[in-house]
């Protein structure tokens, strides 16, 4: 197991404190993804209350448990983007439209304003945004159903 160069802790009031090697103290910060859909767990960057970098972590995996559960922890509690499982219905094929959708979250509807709000990130991962600003993601549009795959088709 690799060793960090970084302490990290949570304080009495639930939030980050981060000591440096080589002794600055940064309270507050908080866990950010570079790469939040194709490598959750690699390229983390630790980030002060006014947005700056404080440390880097290349792998999750690679750090000591405790502060890698933190890290986990801090990422969860500041991420929503729910991950479809099933398309159900559409409420139009012109939009905007209401989807009934089920994700890992539990089963919802959201309202797609245009088309544009579909975003292709790879060949079969789809980032799709609600009216509020929620993202959905479709991991690989191979495993949606027969049904779920020609509602897309309808508006890719």
């Amino acid at each position: 197991m690799t060793t960090t160069k970084f302490e990290l802790v949570r304080n009495p009031f639930g939030r980050l404190v981060l000591t440096t090697g080589e002794g600055a103290v940064h309270e507050g910060v908080a866990a950010v993804r570079a790469f939040p859909v194709q490598a959750p767990e690699d390229g983390i960057a630790l980030v002060s209350g006014d947005g700056k970098e404080v440390a880097w972590i290349d792998r999750i995996e690679e750090l000591p448990q405790q502060i890698g559960e933190l890290v986990r922890e801090e990422l969860a509690s500041r991420e929503f983007m729910p991950e479809i499982s099933r398309i159900v219905d559409v409420s139009s094929f012109a939009t905007p439209c209401t989807w009934t959708v089920e994700t890992d979250r539990g089963d919802t509807e959201f309202v797609l304003r245009g088309e544009e709000d579909i975003r292709r990130l790879t060949v079969d991962t789809l980032l799709i945004s609600d009216i509020h600003g929620i993202h959905y993601l479709i991991r690989d549009v191979r495993e949606l159903d027969k049904h779920g795959k020609k509602i897309l088709d309808r508006f890719l």
